[in-house]
């Protein structure tokens, strides 16, 4: 029985001007790798905007994280029994459970299931005493999203969801330099006979061909979902992986874009970040920076396949380009074959 099946994500994409992901100075995030200025969004960011496209989703099933943990309850509760003091109860829940808060809710942001509130409310209507019920109630039944990106509990750490999935921060495949663009406001309702701005500013942006990457521990999340639900939470992984992105100045650039090609591998052994394709910058050239950074992750992929990793059980291409590493198809052909392939790959390993 094998016991390892990871999901590895690698995406191209290029983003025209913009600032979608800034530091606390209202700059573009950056790093250096390979010893020059890179472009950088940031895994939370990337996460965050998945998050909320899992949650335009009507079909799937996802948490909140929030201080106001005890509303979720509440709403439950007044579901259940509108003529009980929704309000009390919800917070002797809480109590009940080991989660500190107060009268502005809980010390931390505490992430939490529909099915979690749902049965926390069900306790508190019955009138349960039992605080391990309560502690139960909070470990069982966890969102997609909970089981993807984890829980850290720091009242209750048996509480603790060990994320599966792992979201690398993206990063330009060759060097950056931000810039400034100096804009100007006009008061509409100034006097003719003032011709002066009525607000001056700048904004730092950049533009950058972004290598992504992203993985998820199948097994990890087999064993929290079950099998069925594992594959299509893969599946929903990916396409909000492809698809989502950060809102940072949006309005600003309208720098909504889709990915250049995408390589999708299923591995039996570990994890394979393949950022090394691009530790040595992509040179300007007059192919721009798409066409040789798919050149050069084709090329360390194979690398590394020939002399440090086995090549993967799997794998599959979205885009042109890197046909060399599997035959290219359509982003929903490929989501489609991919949850087939972890749903026949987890029935082969025996998980319920």
């Amino acid at each position: 029985m094998n016991k390892r099946l990871y999901v590895d994500f690698h995406i191209l994409q290029t983003v025209p001007p913009s600032c979608i992901n800034r530091d606390d100075t209202g700059s573009p995030k950056t790093a250096v790798y390979g010893g020059v200025l890179r472009a950088r969004v940031s895994s939370q960011a990337w996460k965050h905007a998945m998050r909320a496209a899992f949650a335009e989703n009507a079909q799937l099933d996802v948490g909140k994280r929030t201080k106001k943990a005890a509303e979720l309850v509440k709403a439950q509760i007044l579901a259940l029994a509108p003529e009980l003091d929704a309000d009390k109860l919800a917070k002797k829940v809480l109590e009940n459970a080991g989660i500190k808060s107060d009268d502005k809710g809980t010390k931390a942001l505490f992430f939490m299931s529909t099915a979690q509130a749902k049965a926390l409310a069900e306790l508190a209507v019955e009138g349960s005493a039992d605080k391990k019920q309560y502690r139960d109630a909070l470990k069982a039944a966890p969102s997609m999203d909970m089981a993807l990106f984890g829980r850290m509990v720091a009242d209750d750490p048996s509480l603790n969801y060990d994320a599966a999935a792992q979201v690398a921060h993206s990063i330009s495949t060759h060097a950056v330099q931000n810039e400034y663009d100096y804009f100007t406001a006009v008061d509409d309702c100034q006097a003719e006979d003032n011709a002066g701005a009525g607000h001056l500013g700048t904004v730092e942006y950049n533009s950058s061909t972004l290598y992504r990457y992203a993985t998820v521990n199948v097994m990890e999340l087999a064993g929290q979902l079950g099998a069925a639900q594992a594959a299509e939470t893969v599946r929903a992984f990916g396409e909000a992986f492809l698809f989502s992105m950060p809102t940072g100045k949006q309005n600003t650039f309208a720098n909504r874009t889709l990915p250049d090609a995408v390589y999708v591998t299923l591995r039996e052994d570990q994890p394979v970040n393949l950022c090394g394709a691009f530790e040595r910058a992509v040179p300007r050239s007059a192919q721009g920076y798409a066409a040789p950074s798919k050149a050069a992750l084709a090329q360390y992929a194979q690398q590394m396949y020939s002399s440090f990793a086995e090549a993967p059980a799997q794998s599959f291409t979205v885009g042109s380009g890197l046909e060399v590493l599997a035959p290219a198809q359509t982003a929903k052909a490929m989501l489609d074959a991919l949850e087939k392939a972890v749903r026949d790959a987890l029935a082969g390993n025996e998980v319920g």
